[in-house]
């Protein structure tokens, strides 16, 4: 009975669904339709018009042969940020991703620039949002963070404006090694929020958006995940107390 809906949606030329779970989230976020995941992806592989659709896009199913083996931190150990980017028609879209290494509880921000000033305002978004600062930050070698990329050979060299910001927060700066992203895995697998984000691509505003990114951020947290088993916002109550304590207000408006 939902076979119009689903053709009009994958006929949409601005709409993109990169996987056929975004699909379904997008049918069960907007149309309320609630299908096991399992009865829903084998309606669409015995659909020959929508299983071509993503056959055509060569998305479905991940990469099972890059197996990436997880390393497990203490609470209040670690947070990994990345950013993340996507080229629309109009505006380019970034989305600051922290996700902490014991909880898995994940932040994302979105902005539209992503300057040194602009991450360290945002960072502090975060660390004011959860009233405290992990010990150290897993990043990799963006530009706003590292003068000098970390590579196997050499260290890195962190940018001094940041280095500050870090030493005022009480974190230590990890740089990964370049073109290593297994190396903070946990933020990279976040990378599906853009997925979800350009199967609304040409039905929202920019508050339309930020709204989006607020409802999947806190759907993430409150389900199992499936690396732990866990809750992230549960589990989050267990790390919240090994955090380090927050600068005073005084830092933090800077």
């Amino acid at each position: 009975k939902y076979y119009d809906l689903i053709k009009t949606l994958l006929s949409s030329s601005t709409q993109t669904f990169s996987y056929i779970r975004v699909l379904r989230q997008y049918l069960e976020d907007n149309y309320e339709i609630n299908i096991q995941y399992s009865t829903f992806y084998n309606y669409i592989r015995n659909t020959p018009e929508f299983y071509e659709y993503f056959k055509k896009g060569k998305c479905l199913n991940s990469d099972a042969n890059n197996t990436v083996i997880r390393f497990e931190t203490p609470p209040g150990d670690q947070m990994q940020i990345d950013i993340l980017s996507d080229t629309g028609e109009i505006i380019e879209v970034n989305i600051l991703v922290g996700v902490l290494g014991y909880s898995r509880y994940k932040m994302y921000k979105v902005s539209l620039l992503k300057t040194r000033t602009v991450l360290m305002s945002l960072l502090t978004e975060m660390f004011e949002n959860i009233k405290g600062v992990p010990k150290t930050i897993i990043t990799d070698n963006m530009k706003p963070v590292m003068n000098k990329p970390r590579t196997r050979y050499f260290k890195g060299e962190v940018n001094s404006q940041f280095e500050e910001f870090s030493k005022d927060f009480g974190f230590k700066v990890i740089p990964c090694k370049a073109k290593s992203p297994q190396t903070k895995g946990k933020v990279e697998s976040q990378m599906k929020i853009l997925d979800e984000i350009r199967a609304y691509s040409g039905t929202l505003t920019l508050s339309g958006l930020v709204q989006l990114v607020e409802r999947i951020n806190a759907r993430e947290n409150n389900k199992l995940s499936q690396a732990t088993g866990k809750i992230p916002i549960f589990e989050f109550e267990k790390e919240k107390d090994s955090l380090l304590s927050l600068p005073p207000e005084k830092i933090r408006n800077q």
